[in-house]
């Protein structure tokens, strides 16, 4: 190799190990720039994220929110091997969403003194509206093709928003007619003698009411979520994903609507006094376990077809 040869290959060499140092200190200029982004936002929304944490400490319902974003991060985690290491402001989404956020606040300031703003529908405006800000942010500080490889990731997100009053009314009135329906449907099946008249069940001993808590609307909630980060880790295909989470809703209704017939049966074999028992104060997550059966079986054989149809391509292409 000549002189010159050897020249152009150790300037070839510097000027690349110039050119990575320069995209790490830039990167590190974004991830600082990010983090102070993310601080001021914080400071922004620092009262409704306080009021966040107060309902969260209140309602069994939000136990699970400030779990939320440490999934996330941990998914992110999982896949960081295929994220991309160069970022790039992608301004465009970020104006759509950062006008979004702001919409969602400048819709609660202006009718704020109306008697709709309860304080779920409060935080649900509010947190929606940080959300919507801190994707902002995200693509402002690493761009398009990053937040496609954690887009999943970002939409679970969602779940750290309380629900507004009306969709958590509709939510808990179709959980609980649902589950009475499938209560109604084990009792039948079992020859219990019992008199259903919509939401009561008259059996020997006591009248059993399905109540707006009995409607399982947390298990589920839970159960919803699962079937979602099981799906985006076990399942390539989008249908199959969207089968596994819709099939979060029968699975609801048959597990609570069990539940209620067990304690119904309970009921009738020992008296009214099991409506205070451990099983149905505290038989929830027994009950949840139960559910994970069918829906890890569902699960497996939705993984298993995927990889009896990619069989016969892997073959062809052999």
């Amino acid at each position: 190799m000549s002189v010159k040869e050897l020249k152009l290959r150790s300037g070839n060499n510097q000027f690349a190990f110039e050119a990575v140092v320069f995209k790490r200190k830039k990167n590190s200029v974004r991830l600082a720039g990010f983090f102070l982004a993310i601080l001021a936002l914080a400071l922004c929304f620092s009262l409704p994220l306080y009021n966040l944490l107060r309902l969260v400490a209140s309602d069994d319902l939000y136990t699970d929110i400030p779990l939320i974003p440490f999934i996330s991060l941990y998914l992110i985690w999982m896949r960081r091997e295929n994220l991309p290491f160069s970022f790039h402001a992608a301004l465009w989404p970020a104006l759509l969403f950062f006008s979004g956020g702001l919409l969602f606040l400048a819709t609660y300031w202006v009718t704020s003194g109306s008697a709709l703003w309860s304080m779920d529908n409060y935080l649900a405006v509010n947190i929606l509206a940080l959300l919507l800000i801190f994707t902002a942010i995200c693509f402002f500080f690493f761009g398009k093709t990053f937040m496609s490889a954690v887009a999943f990731p970002m939409a679970l997100l969602v779940f750290t928003i309380p629900f507004p009053d009306f969709l958590r009314h509709w939510l808990e009135t179709f959980l609980q007619h649902g589950s009475a329906v499938f209560a109604g449907i084990f009792f039948v099946l079992s020859g219990a003698p019992i008199f259903r008249h919509g939401l009561n069940f008259q059996l020997p001993n006591c009248i059993l009411e399905v109540a707006p808590e009995c409607s399982g609307i947390h298990s589920s909630l839970v159960l919803a979520i699962t079937s979602l980060i099981g799906g985006w880790l076990f399942l390539r295909s989008p249908w199959k994903r969207a089968a596994l989470a819709l099939a979060v809703i029968p699975l609801a209704l048959i597990r609570n609507g069990f539940r209620i017939f067990i304690i119904g049966r309970l009921c009738a074999a020992y008296g009214p006094q099991m409506l205070n028992s451990p099983i149905h104060r505290h038989g929830g997550p027994l009950f949840f376990a139960l559910s994970l059966i069918p829906f890890f079986l569902l699960l497996l054989f939705l993984r298993k077809t995927e990889r009896i149809n990619s069989e016969p391509s892997t073959k062809k292409s052999l």
